[in-house]
């Protein structure tokens, strides 16, 4: 029950978390994102295994960016309206959102992502397999950044103590190891055609992303906790 999240299929999750996302967007009141952001919470307590204590780091810009939205609506906003209700209701909203996407992160992995999104979603192979060959590029990339520069300065290539220059200086890095991901761009794709790749949609896969009842149940839950935050804005007290 701890790995539900971590085992519903990601479109479902996907398609599900954007519709609550949706859905929130349509309420204004402070108290439906307030009680959805707990839910969310709840959720993950309940059927993932996250570390709290790299969730905690990466909730706090976003915590930050909500204190901003409080206090600019709060010293800034209309007075005719409702400055102290808007303001929360725009800083519970930041965490609501915030929320379902750290949930997202923290428990899709992005390959199976991408296998389901071409299975479930109909996404063009040409697509899928471009991101996928992307991301695994980018550990290679991050690798030959450091190579680049480590050859330069044996060559004698000092590093500008100012970081304008340095960062002027950075395309002397740059154009060699985009150079480079063009030419491993390009093997990458002959060797995908010599290996029988067509592009075509109607092709097997030897993962399946299936659909089953933890999707179900977990659909069904999400569903629930966005109509009871809806509920708890509809009877919640105006804030003034």
């Amino acid at each position: 029950m701890r790995q539900w999240l971590h085992r519903m299929n990601p479109s479902i999750k996907f398609v599900i978390i954007t519709i609550s996302m949706m859905t929130m967007a349509f309420f204004f009141n402070p108290w439906t994102p307030l009680v959805f952001f707990f839910g969310v919470v709840l959720f993950q307590l309940a059927f993932a295994k996250v570390s709290w204590k790299i969730w905690g780091l990466m909730m706090l810009p976003f915590l930050l960016g909500a204190v901003g939205y409080f206090w600019t609506t709060l010293v800034f906003g209309n007075d005719n309206a409702d400055p102290l209700g808007t303001a929360l209701s725009l800083s519970f909203r930041v965490l609501a959102f915030s929320s379902l996407s750290l949930l997202f992160v923290f428990t899709t992995k992005p390959v199976d992502f991408i296998l389901s999104l071409m299975q479930q979603l109909r996404l063009s192979p040409k697509i899928a397999y471009s991101i996928l060959v992307g991301y695994q590029f980018l550990p290679v990339l991050k690798d030959e950044f450091v190579q680049i520069q480590q050859a330069q300065e044996l060559r004698g290539i000092v590093k500008p103590k100012s970081p304008v220059k340095r960062v002027l200086t950075m395309r002397h890095v740059l154009i060699p190891m985009l150079a480079g991901a063009v030419r491993k761009a390009e093997r990458t794709a002959f060797a995908m055609e010599a290996r029988g790749f067509t592009g075509e949609s109607d092709r097997t896969f030897y993962r399946r992303a299936a659909i089953g009842r933890t999707d179900i149940w977990m659909t069904i839950m999400f569903l629930a906790l966005v109509l009871i935050s809806i509920y708890a804005g509809i009877m919640g007290p105006a804030i003034q």
